[in-house]
């Protein structure tokens, strides 16, 4: 198949457990301004919101009341799918973590190991990743699969191999977080030559090295890509972008001036092999 025979899903990340209104002053925190965030965003050419919750007052939060609040309003408003972070925060249990599940998003993301985070240590042991990816099954939510290092996208495949999770493996690439692999462009193939050959995957890079990493994936025929405020809240050096949705319409520029188009909700869905929503 031809590097641009598929179109590109967008993910937007509107807001994840590190950024806060310090980094940028838009940073959303109630459920009602996630949800506005994404909305926008969606209008701009997101595909999948990926979500995490958070307090009035910024703290982290895996209570799924907030999720399920979220989810409602993004599928009142839009065909867009939905997907909970069950990464959280770093200080969160596995227990909290995977709380979103409950909420009944489309997608979800998991880890399939543990890594240095910056200065912290985000632990996912492998009976929790095999834990994870059950409660998802037995929900009917499809995993993301988060690979922030090379043993982890050895890690997958195993978990793959075992039945614990089910084919093709979805993906994400992550790129540039401090503690996992950097973001260059020889990161690509390292992360990818582990995994099956037959697997949907996208790419995530932190910072300011978004953009370029974004188009060398875009380039290597990958099935989508993401940013929002979580990874990223310039535009451009030393400019901050007006907003979530803003990020996502520059990306779905990328992929246009590149040779591709913008995958609708309905050719994510088809990609991911998502049933129709009723």
């Amino acid at each position: 198949m031809a590097w641009d025979s598929d179109p590109v899903i967008i993910t937007v990340a509107p807001v994840g457990a590190e950024v806060t209104r310090e980094h940028h002053p838009g940073v959303p925190y109630s459920t009602a301004e996630v949800a506005a965030a994404s909305l926008e965003a969606v209008q701009a050419g997101a595909a999948i919101v990926h979500l995490h919750a958070r307090l009035p007052d910024g703290t982290p939060s895996g209570d799924p009341a907030l999720f399920a609040e979220m989810i409602g309003a993004i599928r009142a408003g839009s065909d867009a799918l939905t997907m909970c972070s069950t990464g959280g925060a770093v200080w969160m249990s596995m227990e909290e973590r995977t709380r979103c599940l409950d909420a009944g998003p489309d997608l979800c993301s998991l880890e399939t190991g543990s890594m240095n985070f910056g200065d912290d240590l985000f632990m996912t042991s492998r009976p929790d990743g095999i834990a994870a990816a059950a409660r998802a099954r037995s929900l009917g939510i499809r995993p993301e699969i988060e690979l922030f290092d090379v043993g982890h996208a050895v890690a997958a495949t195993r978990l793959l191999r075992e039945g614990h999770l089910d084919g093709p493996l979805n993906c994400n690439l992550v790129l540039g977080v401090p503690g996992g692999i950097d973001a260059v462009p020889d990161a690509v193939p390292a992360l990818l030559r582990p995994l099956p050959q037959d697997l949907h995957w996208s790419v995530t890079a932190i910072g300011r090295h978004q953009r370029r990493m974004l188009a060398v994936a875009v380039l290597m025929g990958a099935g989508g890509i993401r940013v929002g405020f979580e990874d990223n809240v310039y535009l451009r050096k030393g400019r901050l972008a007006a907003s979530n949705a803003e990020l996502v319409a520059d990306a779905a520029d990328l992929v246009r001036a590149l040779g591709r188009r913008v995958a609708t909700p309905a050719e994510a869905r088809a990609m991911l092999g998502l049933p129709a929503r009723g």
